[in-house]
């Protein structure tokens, strides 16, 4: 599914009763198929960009447009993950994942059918019965990957789905994300912090500038695939990164 922003910005209500600029105007567009990481300074406008695509916000001027259809409510075949896993305490890993098939009727043993199906996937198939109090983070995270995965979105919106994980765990994530993209081949647009996680994962990355963010920088990230964390090591690898932080260094400065 193809994703188009044009002129697309985004303001919020200010104490003096003016409109205190977040976002844009930014265009750009999206290919089907697509993993393009977002990355730029705290406060940015990127988490506003996702709830945008996602039908969450309304754009104050300018559209986004999915398959030439306008964005103006939470498109059925979208999925969106945020930092927080969200699980609901009182349902065990089984029943959280399959909560968005059981919101759309999906009969209970077809559910748990396609839920058991996805669990060795995301590496949980020996804790479907557990809590989220008996989970570790990056389980918490596996988990809630598996929520939004089980729905077979065409778009997948990330908010910094690993930003609160150590960097081992977040780094063993990003590459499951890899190989689940691999199997389902969805569009997808992730905000982050991190530029070497940016590099690792995209087809491209988008620098976005401080409040009101806009695009400054549109990098193409042409490493082969699979990616593997031993390419971070790699000439090609270290001087994307380079040129991505300097983006975001020039930013700053």
């Amino acid at each position: 599914m193809r994703l188009s922003l044009r002129e697309l910005s985004v303001s919020f209500p200010d104490p003096e009763g003016g409109a205190a600029p977040a976002l844009g105007p930014i265009s750009f567009d999206v290919a089907d198929d697509q993993f393009v990481c977002v990355v730029g300074p705290s406060g940015c406008g990127k988490s506003t960009l996702i709830r945008v695509l996602g039908g969450l916000l309304p754009a104050t001027s300018g559209e986004a447009r999915c398959d030439d259809e306008l964005i103006s409510r939470p498109p059925s075949q979208f999925a969106i993950m945020f930092q927080d896993a969200n699980l609901m305490p009182w349902r065990t890993v089984l029943d959280n994942i399959a909560l968005p098939l059981e919101i759309a009727g999906v009969p209970r043993a077809q559910r748990y059918e396609m839920v058991r199906s996805l669990l060795p996937q995301l590496r949980l198939e020996d804790f479907e019965q557990l809590y989220p109090a008996e989970l570790s983070g990056g389980m918490a995270q596996r988990a809630a990957l598996g929520r939004v995965i089980v729905q077979q979105p065409r778009v997948l919106l990330l908010d910094e789905p690993f930003g609160a994980l150590d960097a081992l765990t977040r780094e063993k994530l990003s590459l499951e994300l890899l190989r689940l993209r691999q199997r389902y081949m969805q569009t997808i647009i992730m905000v982050t912090h991190d530029i070497g996680e940016a590099v690792l994962l995209a087809d491209r990355v988008l620098v976005i500038s401080r409040r009101p963010g806009r695009l400054v920088e549109d990098i193409a990230i042409a490493l082969p695939r699979p990616r593997k964390p031993e390419m971070k090591y790699h000439r090609d690898f270290i001087q994307l990164s380079k040129r991505v932080r300097e983006g975001i260094e020039d930013i700053n400065a």
